[in-house]
């Protein structure tokens, strides 16, 4: 369920990936987000995935490299999924920083902000065969992503009332 208990780089590396650019966008907010109205249940699904997902990055060495197989493709894809959440950050900071720039697709991923950390740790939980990791995402993603889609509906609904 949780392979080899130890310390992961590679899940640090992920983590690092995912907080800098969360914590940058707290002093960069989009115009008029508002984290008001959240369905509590999807937001206690965020945040148990979040503590479950940081707690396998962290303590799986499993994550790490070892001997490169055709399994090691899951971790590749992982990589490259982070690399598009940092280029999807690149371009949200270089933006006005409307909601709609927050909540925008890239490359034909919608909601791109919550959809691509979650793939890549999902990824990561694939490449290390920790199925706690995989849990730990699908938990995470019903609350991230879901929250997410919520606030993108309501801003689609305040737009058709302006029109």
């Amino acid at each position: 369920m949780f392979g080899n208990f130890g310390f992961s780089y590679i899940g640090l590396l992920f983590l690092l990936m995912l907080f800098i650019p969360n914590i940058i966008w707290s002093k960069n907010k989009p115009q008029g987000y508002t984290p008001e109205k959240e369905n509590k249940i999807l937001l206690f699904f965020e945040r148990l995935g979040e503590v479950l997902t940081c707690c396998c990055s962290l303590i799986c060495s499993d994550f790490n490299i070892h001997k490169w197989t055709l399994w090691s493709l899951w971790l590749i894809a992982a990589f490259i999924l982070m690399i598009m959440y940092e280029a999807w950050w690149v371009r949200y900071f270089r933006s006005e920083r409307k909601l709609s720039d927050f909540y925008s697709s890239f490359l034909g991923i919608p909601l791109a902000g919550a959809t691509l950390p979650v793939l890549a740790f999902f990824m990561l939980g694939m490449y290390g065969k920790i199925a706690g990791m995989l849990v730990a995402t699908l938990i995470l993603g019903i609350g991230h992503i879901g929250i997410q889609i919520q606030h993108k509906n309501s801003i689609d609904i305040e737009n058709q009332k302006e029109i």
